[in-house]
């Protein structure tokens, strides 16, 4: 059976001095003598204590600590905007803990109490596919913890918001699309309560209406998400007689069960489909045909984000002068949708 956990407590006995001159000794406090510091330091080495830095942490109202929820932490999309979170984090001497809500509101809830029970300096967040109420992130402010949406976000809520400019991202595509030559684009979306798919749909529907096909009613699948509909959705879209000749995504994982999908049913890809999706996750650029993409540039969305908490709400007592940052895409056109 493991020992109990040498406390402050044991080394003071051990020292024959009070708790509170030997916290002090421990943290270097300017009163304290050096030689003392250093007596206290061997024999802390000497019992394997360790300074519980939480607890001293909030004595001084500071976690030093940052919360972050995303949807998917496999996925290298989020898996980048936490790196980027981190290496921020880290410059400021700050721990991250993570939680992923695997798309559930339920999840999400829970994880919001978690890190709200932790009593972090922060919480960053993606918001869910099935969250549609703001009821458990109000509770964030009202245990004064600031909270930034980080990519998803729900729009009714306010809180800081480190996003993508997604309504032009999305026209820039059917853009590339229409210059590559093709014309009957259908567009799968995802839940659109949630105002980063929706800007994605909005900037569909407008490049449509810009285009020389606008007397043509739009392609457009809304809520595509899971992934038994896009499954379904698929299938009836390539088995159409009149079927598109390019589909454009709002995820790649789903620019990959249309590939999937076209290669059985003998499509070839980019000839007769066009395929464009969206977040840049690290297999698009090895798959064959190699898939487009939209980068969200998503390390720096962490990055982005962790600075906002550390360069604007904590420099202003938890009063941000930054609402929105909004951060500029890039397409990476490959073989996928590159006829030309």
């Amino acid at each position: 059976m493991s020992q109990r956990r040498i406390t402050i407590y044991d080394l003071a006995r051990a020292m024959g001095i009070s708790a509170s001159y030997v916290s002090r000794a421990l943290n270097e406090h300017p009163s304290i003598n050096p030689e003392v510091v250093a007596a206290v330091k061997k024999k802390a080495k000497e019992l394997n204590f360790k300074l519980n830095s939480h607890a001293a942490n909030l004595r001084q109202g500071s976690s030093k600590t940052l919360g972050v929820i995303v949807p998917h932490i496999n996925q290298s999309f989020f898996s980048e905007i936490i790196a980027g979170i981190e290496e921020i984090c880290f410059e400021h001497n700050h721990s991250l803990i993570i939680c992923q809500t695997h798309e559930s509101f339920q999840r999400e809830s829970m994880a919001v109490d978690t890190l709200v029970r932790q009593n972090v300096d922060c919480i960053i967040l993606s918001v869910a596919a099935e969250t549609t109420t703001t009821e458990h992130l109000e509770n964030i402010a009202q245990h004064n913890i600031p909270l930034i949406q980080i990519d998803r976000y729900l729009d009714q809520l306010n809180s800081c918001k480190v996003l993508n400019d997604n309504k032009k991202a999305a026209y820039d595509v059917m853009q590339s699309l229409f210059g590559q030559g093709y014309k009957r684009i259908a567009f799968l979306g995802g839940p659109t309560h949630l105002t980063t798919f929706k800007q994605r749909r909005d900037g569909f529907l407008q490049a449509w209406e810009d285009s020389d096909f606008s007397a043509q009613a739009p392609l457009l699948f809304d809520d595509v998400f899971d992934l038994s509909v896009v499954t379904e959705v698929i299938d009836q879209l390539l088995k159409d007689t009149n079927r598109p000749d390019a589909i454009f995504t709002v995820s790649d994982h789903q620019s990959v069960a249309v590939l999937q999908k076209a290669e059985s049913l003998g499509i070839r890809v980019p000839q007769d489909l066009g395929i464009f999706g969206f977040a840049n996750e690290t297999f698009t650029a090895i798959m064959n045909p190699s898939l487009s993409s939209v980068d969200q540039k998503s390390k720096e969305l962490g990055i982005r984000a962790a600075r906002v908490y550390f360069d604007d709400i904590r420099k202003n007592n938890g009063i941000p002068k930054i609402n929105e940052v909004i951060l500029e895409t890039e397409l990476m056109t490959r073989q996928s949708s590159t006829r030309k």
